[in-house]
């Protein structure tokens, strides 16, 4: 079953005073929330009384936000009051006009807007920053040096702010200055090299890869920075990260294996050269189905399930070297068994004999995988104007701290302006009808 989530609230959610990790955090007050492992709704989660402000737009930061709001932070998402992030337009299905893409990305965050550019937006960013514990930006390195925000200015409000920044090449270095996209990011760091067949142009994955592996890094700076801070001590730091260095980190033997040898590993198609078996081999349906049991334990179960035993002990293929030097061989063997099962029976006898496999799933699949479903990965979320929006599920799963989603992407900016200038900075309705007229807001 699917589980379902509240929406969002329209006042005040938090109570006590904000004092970051440890005791006397600031907690959620959600009295309807359950305690099970992934639950939604639940809003409390381990960083409960921590505050982000999110700067920036689309993917590379916001994914990182999204993260951090799942697990309890309080999450103040700003945008330009005359151009706010283009992720409101982006994805594929639309329901009254809104994208739901946005709901996913921008799930429990509070939205306001602010013009960074006038005096008056200053002056309320370097506000909200002494009551923050995180910046987080995705802006081309110098942006904020430019709007006169420069982090030893922030850290003059707030010395103990954590600033992510994410960016293409990072912040220094010849090329910081480039604009950087995800796709760009992917060629630089040696991901799309590798990716596809050999002889033919490199495809791209059909996702934003680089930006969401950035925003795992940013996350994972935060969380590194928040605990210097405030279990040993520490004070607020820079975590710097750049798409490209996000997508070189996975290059996995590359790096030695060139400086000692000089090997440029380049792209297997659909397995790896030398790993064997490991492949996908088409059932009778048309159904492709990973099979992978390279190791030598897994192969004896794979050839016994093929009917075939000998081929564990058959010096072709009884050890890894020898199925990769006969690797094409084998595959072929392979494919010549499997062409024979459609998809569910040949997936039902490799799992009877514990050889790790998979169909290629669809996302059509993918509602419909058990699995997943049992685990909190498909989510229901209600919402007054959209009815109910399905996203994905809340990871990783923690057994006495679960995150949760506590409502989707507010779907006009400025949504909260009212809780968090006023409720946060305390202005009255004058003032913040006074900031409006000004363009701060």
């Amino acid at each position: 079953m699917v589980e379902t989530s509240q929406s969002a609230p329209t006042g005040g959610v938090r109570h006590g005073q904000h004092t970051g990790f440890g005791p006397g955090a600031r907690e959620w007050v959600d009295p309807g929330a359950a305690p099970a492992l992934g639950a939604v709704g639940t809003a409390g989660g381990p960083l409960a009384g921590v505050r982000v402000l999110e700067l920036g737009s689309l993917i590379a930061g916001p994914f990182a936000g999204r993260q951090l709001a799942d697990f309890g932070a309080e999450v103040i998402k700003i945008e330009s009051p005359d151009r706010p992030d283009p992720m409101r337009e982006w994805g594929r299905a639309r329901i009254d006009g809104h994208t739901l893409w946005w709901s996913v990305q921008s799930r429990g965050k509070k939205c306001v807007t602010l013009d960074l550019k006038s005096a008056r937006g200053r002056d309320l960013f370097l506000e909200l920053c002494r009551e923050a514990d995180v910046i987080l930006e995705n802006f081309r390195p110098g942006t904020l040096e430019k709007l006169g925000l420069a982090p030893e200015v922030l850290w003059q409000s707030n010395p103990g702010l954590v600033i992510a920044r994410v960016s293409g090449y990072g912040q220094t270095g010849p090329d910081a200055n480039k604009p950087g996209y995800a796709s760009v990011a992917e060629a630089r760091g040696g991901l799309r090299h590798l990716n596809g067949y050999p002889d033919q142009a490199p495809p791209r994955t059909g996702i934003s890869l680089g930006d969401s592996l950035a925003s795992l890094y940013a996350l994972q700076g935060i969380l590194l920075a928040l605990y210097w801070r405030d279990a040993k001590g520490g004070t607020g730091q820079v975590v710097d990260v750049s798409l490209v260095e996000a997508c070189f980190s996975l290059l996995e033997s590359a790096v030695p294996d060139y400086a000692a040898a000089g090997v440029v590993p380049g792209p297997s198609g659909s397995g790896l050269k030398g790993i064997a078996p490991s492949n996908i081999f088409r059932s009778s349906d048309g159904k492709w189905v990973v099979i992978a049991a390279n190791q030598d334990s897994v192969f004896v179960r794979l050839a016994a399930a093929m009917g075939s035993p000998e081929l564990a002990s058959d010096p072709l293929y009884s050890n890894h070297a020898s199925r990769g030097v006969n690797q094409e061989a084998l595959e072929q063997l392979i494919a010549e068994w499997a062409a024979g099962f459609d998809h569910s029976e040949l997936v039902a006898c490799l799992d009877r004999h514990a050889v790790p496999n998979s169909t290629v799933s669809t996302i059509e699949d993918i509602f419909e995988d058990p699995q997943l479903r049992a685990r909190g990965m498909l989510v229901e979320v209600a919402d007054e104007q959209l009815g109910t929006v399905v996203q994905p599920g809340v990871i990783p799963k923690l057994s006495r701290t679960s995150g949760g989603i506590a409502w989707n992407g507010p779907l006009a900016p400025g949504s909260h302006n009212s809780d968090v200038y006023g409720g946060l900075l305390n202005m009255n309705v004058e003032e913040l009808q006074h900031a409006k007229d000004e363009g701060a807001i």
